[in-house]
């Protein structure tokens, strides 16, 4: 189980949220279970979103483990290169 905190707009798909305990091993399975538990997450996902573990940004790396006891930020993609 990690605990994931939800930055800006991101919380309203999680009913207001600013944290929620998710069972995830990976980026994948966070995201896959963050839409099964809150529809709403599901086109902000399609979308893009952006994970940082323990200040590390991470975008496209979906098979990234997810340590247990790391701090997981959840964030609006930004443009940028």
């Amino acid at each position: 189980m990690v605990e994931v905190t939800l930055w800006g707009s991101l919380s309203a798909a999680a009913g207001g949220q600013s944290k929620v305990d998710i069972e995830a091993k990976d980026i994948r399975e966070l995201f896959r279970k963050l839409a099964e538990q809150y529809p709403a997450f599901e086109p902000l996902i399609d979308r893009g979103v952006a994970v940082a573990i323990d200040g590390t940004i991470y975008r496209d790396t979906w098979s990234k483990e997810l340590p247990p006891g790391a701090e997981i930020f959840l964030l609006p993609r930004l443009a940028g290169g």
